[in-house]
């Protein structure tokens, strides 16, 4: 079915608006995911506050854009891409939604860490925020750029973050079977690095969302990423 021919300056303009606005609250989210680790780093309790206060702005943003694809459904009757488009915004604003409350989560962590000695320095964790922003980044230019091949790179990308979660765990864990003192602290960077791993998996979703955007394929719970969005 060919697209509708739309000639509104309007629309165009509303359509834009949406990818501004998706745009705008990816920004929020891996600005509060950098400094949610930058506060346990540092060691900046007001840091983690700003992050945790940040949140509403991202939430903000999700009503504008669920607002924004609802008009455009009931008054343009998007069909086809454009209505592909709609679809996919909808279930990207909810993935980056979620990336800002598991930074809200890190920063609640990180403020109970700084009331406690330093376990260690912080080497993996930052590495791994690091990746977490890249990849969600990355999942939003695939996104706005409708560029399948990035998007199948995001998901399998997403592996690597899964990496260094293991990693982490296991050094952690190795501190608690040796000092169980040291537990409480584990296990608040265990969670920690959890959640920096659920941001990958929210990217991953987001680059699969950008396949099916592009190509009309549902590429979830497959194997063969790659390949599928190339076709």
């Amino acid at each position: 079915m060919p697209d509708r021919d739309h000639t509104s300056t309007h629309y165009d303009e509303q359509l834009s608006l949406v990818k501004k606005k998706l745009l705008d609250m990816s920004y929020h989210a891996e600005w509060m995911i950098a400094e949610s680790i930058q506060s346990i780093v540092e060691r900046r309790p007001s840091l983690a506050e700003e992050v945790i206060q940040r949140d509403d702005a991202v939430d903000g943003l999700e009503i504008e854009i669920d607002d924004l694809c609802f008009a455009l459904v009931a008054r343009e009757q998007p069909v086809a891409c454009d209505l592909r488009f709609v679809a996919t915004a909808l279930k990207i604003v909810k993935d980056i939604e979620r990336i800002g409350d598991t930074a809200v989560n890190i920063a609640e962590r990180a403020i109970e860490l700084m009331r406690e000695p330093e376990l260690k320095p912080l080497v993996d964790l930052p590495l791994m925020a690091s990746e977490a922003q890249r990849i969600l980044k990355e999942s939003l230019d695939a996104f706005v750029n409708s560029d399948a091949e990035l998007a199948a790179k995001v998901i399998q990308k997403d592996r690597a973050l899964d990496n260094l979660y293991g990693q982490i765990l296991r050094e952690l864990l190795t501190y608690m079977m040796e000092d169980p003192r040291t537990v409480s602290r584990a296990i608040k960077l265990v969670f920690i690095a959890k959640h920096l791993e659920r941001v990958g998996d929210h990217s991953a979703n987001i680059g699969e969302m950008v396949v099916f955007l592009v190509s009309g394929k549902d590429v979830r719970h497959q194997t063969g990423l790659t390949t599928a969005a190339s076709d």
